[in-house]
């Protein structure tokens, strides 16, 4: 059986910005290659259609044995780009059965490419995770109230003191939750001060990230490379003011800006 050959999609990219882009695509066979409309490139390689398509497609992209290479040449290579250019970057897994119908998409697409490209010029993708030790937390806020109403219990009999101990207790998951909400509000608004763009994905359960801690917030920023310095001195001074008491920020990158693509329809 032929073994038929399609076009894997790594990214776009502003053709004046590229010099030559060498190396394997994500097969570790097939060069990896640029085909050019206008002022637009596609950086691309070959693969074989059967590795994406057909009935053993869907399992191997549960096999991380399968997966995890690829995945990291597929990240490899558009960072690569990125490093000459911006870039808009494909998901893992995007063929096309030929250069011709890159060349249409190019074509379909230029407007909002070429924006796109003009738009994350001198930017790069920062991931903000907002990580709590709810335990921390909750015993912070119960001191806190006790603290507060200190005189007051230290007057009651001992009976009373301990029914109102509880009812501060019974208030700590309420107040935590504002607690949380107020300051993801003031981190968000201090990172915003030096970002171009944010994006809010899903918070992932302790299954999948392996912390024990839980997370309670998720973002995507678009920063520029001068405002860098000062959007990770934010994260710092975040941490100074709540790791003691339970809530860490981690922030990864920077990134090619998956989380901002415009949605094109590449059929």
């Amino acid at each position: 059986m032929e073994d038929h050959k399609v076009v894997y999609l790594y990214c776009f990219a502003c053709k004046n910005l590229l010099q030559n882009i060498e190396g394997v695509g994500i097969d570790r066979q097939h060069q990896v290659f640029m085909t050019s409309v206008m002022d637009i490139t596609a950086v691309v390689s070959l693969v074989s259609l059967d590795e994406f398509h057909g009935p053993e497609a869907e399992s191997r992209m549960k096999d991380l044995s399968w997966l995890g290479p690829r995945t990291l040449r597929h990240e490899e290579v558009v960072e690569g780009v990125m490093e000459q250019s911006p870039v808009l970057p494909a998901r893992f897994g995007t063929i096309f059965l030929s250069l011709d119908n890159i060349e249409k998409i190019l074509d379909t697409h230029h407007g909002p490419i070429s924006h796109f490209l003009d738009r994350v010029t001198e930017k790069r993708e920062w991931a903000i995770k907002g990580l709590l030790d709810r335990e921390r937390a909750g015993e912070e806020i119960f001191s806190k109230g006790l603290e507060g109403e200190k005189e007051r219990l230290s007057s009651l009999p001992p009976g009373m003191r301990y029914l109102q101990e509880k009812r501060i207790r019974a208030g700590v998951e309420k107040e935590l939750k504002e607690w949380v909400k107020d300051i993801a509000r003031e981190i968000l608004n201090e990172l915003c001060l030096y970002s171009s763009d944010f994006n809010v994905h899903k918070v992932l359960s302790r299954d999948l990230t392996g912390s024990d801690r839980e997370m309670i917030l998720n973002w995507a920023f678009l920063v520029p490379r001068q405002s860098a310095d000062a959007f990770h001195g934010c994260i710092r001074e975040a941490n100074s003011r709540y790791e003691r008491r339970g809530v860490i920020f981690e922030q990864s990158g920077p990134w090619p800006p998956y989380s901002f693509c415009p949605s094109l329809k590449m059929e």
